[in-house]
């Protein structure tokens, strides 16, 4: 067994170039047909041996994130413990980066990146096929926070297919407050009441460009099927979305269930240029700016 004392892994934030969703299935979730880019926006989550499993904090709105076993990061070390057979007592700290409740994925990330500390943590060497499936046992998105890069995720968005990307400048406007995820997917639900759904594809379209590295292709054709949904819930997106356009990104969206909004924009030098309008605009607490894709959990230090 490992005589490691603590293992950091650094964990990506994602933004979903495509989001198509499909009529509610009978066990209340949706198939999707989700295009993933990771992002240069990370969390990283250190685990070290403890009497007693515990998790803590800091960061932006630390103060939002659970520290109870609710706690995705908690429930990582639970069931790989469970697995193994062995004790879950480790003490998990987040270091929080990624929007909270903001639609990229911070709480999924956080459960792949302890999920991998512990295994290294606790010298398990778990096959990487059977992590993904405790990911998926996890969440929909976890699965993609412990790969990174890009990929296609269908079913509920669990089952992943690497694709090409080549590399994108974005920025995030960050809202005040969250988004519950099965709220927007409500909201979804009832707008969608009375009206035929299509299977969800990916847009062969889409995937071209996003391979082709050219933004302003990628930009024709970003679409989230969320949107709508979010801007229901939060209809003051509307105004940061055309901040962002007046100021020069080439496309906006709802970053997967929202509130967190992106801009694909050219270059470096643009996204520090439409950073800056978005914040003047006074229409989101904060911007980030980041590029994808990025690597999936990765092991920083032991």
């Amino acid at each position: 067994m490992s005589r490691k004392k603590s293992v950091t892994v650094r964990v990506p934030a994602k933004v979903n170039v495509q989001l198509a969703v499909g009529a509610a299935r009978p066990d209340g979730f949706h198939d999707l047909a989700n295009v993933f880019l990771a992002v240069s926006l990370y969390d990283e989550v250190t685990v070290t041996a403890a009497e007693t499993l515990t998790v803590t904090c800091a960061g932006p709105d630390a103060d939002q994130v659970p520290l109870d076993r609710t706690n995705l990061a908690a429930r990582a070390a639970e069931i790989l413990a469970a697995r193994h057979g062995r004790s879950d007592a480790v003490h998990i700290h987040i270091a929080k980066n990624i929007p909270v409740a903001g639609g990229m994925a911070g709480g999924s990330a956080d459960g792949a990146g302890a999920l991998l500390a512990c295994d290294a943590l606790w010298g398990l060497d778990t096959p990487r096929a059977q992590l993904l499936e405790i990911c998926a046992e996890l969440g929909s998105d976890v699965p993609f926070s412990l790969v990174g890069g890009a990929a296609l995720g269908t079913g509920r968005g669990e089952l992943l297919t690497p694709v090409e990307a080549g590399t994108f400048h974005w920025v995030f406007a960050v809202a005040d407050g969250g988004l519950s995820t099965p709220a927007v997917f409500r909201e979804f639900d009832r707008l969608a009441e009375g009206r035929s759904i299509p299977a969800p594809e990916a847009s062969p379209a889409l995937l071209t460009a996003l391979a082709s590295g050219d933004p302003a292709a990628l930009a024709a054709t970003l679409a989230n099927d969320l949107q709508p949904a979010a801007l229901s819930l939060r209809p003051q997106l509307a105004a940061t979305l055309e901040a962002g356009t007046s100021a020069g990104a080439l496309a906006t969206l709802v970053s997967g269930s929202g509130p967190t909004t992106a801009f694909l924009v050219r270059d470096a030098e643009s996204a520090l240029k439409v950073a800056a309008a978005l914040e003047a605009s006074g229409t989101c607490r904060t911007t980030r700016t980041a590029t994808g894709p990025a690597p999936g959990a990765t092991v920083l230090a032991s």
